[in-house]
């Protein structure tokens, strides 16, 4: 081991149990030697290659110069070859004779997670395996950049902010929504009092992609897809195309989105799906995403007995021990909006006109040079920098988990149908032992327990 190679892993891994130094690929052989070297850029292991994994997640970690892909983990095995030969084709564009055969690949995250040459790890998963791949990421000592919602419990949620503590590692929630310039902009003015003393939040999500009624007929399983393997911690089911993600990029089924987002074995749908964006800003914006509001109520609408069961829509809400009142609902559209003693600031996203407020002059009016500012940067640079720094991200697991709860309790109390009092210390819902049964989705299947 020379030591710069020492120095780096020493580095990397402080607070952590070190490992030994990994092998590293020459600059020279990327064709990288103007570039950060080897032992100064951090290896990835990418965990999933969905729709969110390969067409988001990968490219940016491909083009940062920081950065090199050296493993890729996921159940189905034309996703996995697909990934395997878009980082291998990156990279050969620059690598002598333009080939370049490097990055390992497995069915099985614990394969990755015992790779020496991984630093870090971008969890890309359905989220019924989030928990687990974090925990045991955190165990493995890799830094985590884990995808929104980080979680399906609050229970979940609290051991894995938990475990990012315990052994040491740098996490970061990904989620995109504070480098959204609007959402950044609101939150700013909000929290220097641009609207006055918040009085009010409204926000709200997308609409579902609709309930699927009718259980389809059990399918055999593809022979490309490991599908134990994709099932994982939740019980197990009869595969049928609906139920998992469209196989060879959808070509063969109708649907856009991958069925287990509207199932609740794998997901919450928009309350939790959309909330971890939508809900992360109210938090910010009110400088409470480490805490959460003190009562919930609500309603929402199951479809009884359908496949895709997730709720269809949902009406909730919440009350800060300040007395700030938070409405939070499916409405069709992705937004918040923050109102105050002196006015508001709306954002939608995707909208047209983006940010807007009740006065022109809020949003145009500069802030005092004393003024709090929010820092803003894309999630994965922030993780990046904070794997460098070994200082905590601007969104670590802990945020993601509080945001995730204050999804969840709202989804509780849709379910139970009344007035919930919610300790966000002891994150125990006060007198009501039929609610904090719902807290946790109990034993996990097989070996996955966390």
């Amino acid at each position: 081991m020379n030591n710069t190679s020492a120095s780096r892993r020493r580095f990397l891994a402080a607070g952590a149990t070190a490992i030994a130094a990994p092998y590293f690929i020459p600059a020279s052989a990327l064709g990288l030697a103007d570039k950060p070297a080897p032992s100064n850029r951090i290896n990835i292991g990418m965990i999933g290659a969905g729709r969110q994994g390969y067409n988001v997640n990968l490219p940016w970690f491909l083009y940062a110069e920081e950065c090199q892909v050296v493993a890729m983990c996921e159940a189905d095995g034309w996703r996995l070859e697909r990934a395997r030969k878009h980082i291998e084709d990156h990279y050969s564009v620059r690598a002598p004779g333009g080939k370049y055969q490097g990055c390992a690949t497995t069915k099985d995250f614990r394969e990755l997670l015992a790779r020496k040459d991984v630093d870090a790890v971008m969890i890309s998963t359905a989220d019924h395996w989030h928990a687990v791949m974090a925990i045991e990421a955190a165990k493995a000592g890799k830094d985590v950049a884990l995808e929104k919602p980080i979680c399906l419990s609050v229970e979940e949620g609290r051991k894995i902010a938990d475990a990012m503590q315990k052994y040491g590692r740098i996490s970061r929630t990904d989620s995109e929504a504070r480098f959204y310039k609007p959402f950044h902009q609101m939150c700013e003015l909000v929290r220097n009092g641009r609207v006055g003393k918040i009085q009010r939040i409204l926000c709200g999500t997308p609409k579902e992609h609709g309930a699927m009624q009718e259980t389809p007929a059990p399918m055999p399983v593809p022979e490309e897809l490991d599908y134990n393997m994709w099932q994982g911690p939740v019980a197990e089911r009869p595969y049928t195309q609906a139920r998992v993600h469209p196989i060879k990029d959808g070509k063969d089924f109708k649907y856009n989105f991958p069925g287990w987002m509207q199932i609740q074995d794998y997901s919450h749908g928009m309350i939790l799906n959309w909330g971890a964006h939508i809900i992360d800003i109210v938090q910010w914006g009110h400088n409470s995403d480490r805490s959460g509001p003190v009562e919930v109520e609500g309603k929402g609408d199951y479809p009884a007995g359908a496949f895709w069961n997730v709720m269809q829509g949902f009406d909730v809400n919440y009350r800060y021990e300040d007395g700030v009142e938070v409405n939070y609902k499916m409405v069709g559209r992705p937004f918040v909006r923050i109102e105050g003693a002196d006015g508001w600031i709306e954002v939608e996203w995707f909208s047209k006109t983006a940010i807007k407020a009740s006065k022109p002059e809020m949003l145009k009016d500069p802030l005092p040079e004393n003024a709090e500012r929010l820092p803003l940067i894309s999630e994965k640079q922030d993780f990046i920098n904070s794997i460098k720094s070994r200082k905590e991200t601007l969104e670590p697991l802990e945020v993601g988990h509080r945001t995730a709860s204050m999804c969840l309790i709202g989804q509780i109390a849709c379910k139970l149908g009344r007035k919930l009092k919610w300790d966000p210390k002891a994150e125990k819902f006060a007198g009501d032992d039929e609610a904090n049964k719902l807290l946790s989705r109990g034993p996990m299947r097989g070996p996955w327990q966390i």
